[in-house]
């Protein structure tokens, strides 16, 4: 790891203006879980290092019946997880983050720093693209609110400017009849890493799903709804053959990656598998076709 000077800024203007003018040759620190990682394996080599941690307005979990759930983008995984509020309002976030890698990281990473990392093998961007969540940037210049689709561009790729930051997580009210499920799927018990996850969010009446909105996360570049399964499970009565064609039109529809821990044929085998199950849980059926 080559030396770095380490600030500490304790403004978004004061951080803004450091990003600025110290451009490619910083980076942003928030937790530290990943981006050490990288400086150790020299895959990062940056001259500065900006520490989030000390900035105010980035903690804090708030949640209003009509506005939804804000989330600050410092707040840690094991946070999320922890939370009273998610866990009644937003139980499959809640899951969902207390799965996420292990739990040094759980109790060190933040959920915004997760986010800005965009490394296509986590499970938070999928989840909260299902739960239409949008993201709030902020540099000295002012704000602007991009959905999690609009965010993440491509392999470890965001729409952040030079200058911003990642500041909030905005996830809108659920709705009564709203139900869901996260799933993740890993090579073996010693993995953190998803090879594969689906997240599925669903208004329903009992097997009648309304709507629904189904992202693919980990087997695929960057994480993406399935809008023509969406639109398949749309007014349908869910029993183990829909289940199962929902699943065939998701592994047809995606284009998954192919690398060391998995071809793209095994990935799309793996997303077939966790998007019947999924979507047969959710609906209380087996998930078994005859």
């Amino acid at each position: 790891m080559r030396e770095f000077e380490f600030l500490q800024p304790r403004s978004l203007s004061e951080a803004s203006r450091m990003l600025a003018d110290l451009g490619d040759e910083c980076r942003v620190m928030a937790g530290g879980t990943a981006l050490l990682l990288a400086m150790r394996q020299r895959m990062a080599a940056p001259t500065h290092v900006i520490s989030a941690l000390q900035i105010e307005g980035l903690r804090g979990i708030a949640f209003d019946p009509r506005e939804g759930l804000r989330i600050g983008a410092l707040v840690k995984h094991a946070e999320l997880a922890r939370s009273e509020l998610v866990q009644r309002h937003y139980p499959v976030l809640a899951a969902m983050a207390g799965q996420v890698a292990n739990p040094q990281v759980r109790n060190q990473g933040t959920l915004g720093g997760n986010l800005c990392y965009a490394d296509p093998a986590t499970d938070p961007p999928g989840c909260l693209m299902a739960h239409g969540a949008q993201l709030v940037l902020a540099s000295a210049r002012g704000q602007r609110v991009l959905s999690v689709e609009e965010f993440l561009v491509d392999y470890y790729v965001t729409a952040l400017e030079p200058d911003e930051l990642l500041v909030e997580i905005r996830v809108p009210a659920p709705q009564a009849d709203a139900g869901g499920r996260y799933t993740r799927f890993l090579r073996t018990a010693a993995e953190h890493r998803p090879l594969a996850s689906v997240s599925l969010m669903t208004r329903r009446d009992g097997a009648l799903c309304r709507e629904a909105r189904l992202v693919v996360g980990a087997s695929v570049a960057i994480p993406g709804r399935v809008t023509r399964a969406e639109e398949f499970l749309r007014g349908r009565i869910v029993t183990d053959r829909v289940a199962a064609e929902a699943a065939d039109i998701v592994a047809a529809d995606i284009a998954p990656i192919s690398d060391t821990r998995g071809s793209a044929e095994f990935r799309r085998k793996m997303v077939r598998v966790a998007c019947r199950r999924t979507i047969a849980e959710l609906f209380g059926v087996s998930g078994e076709t005859t």
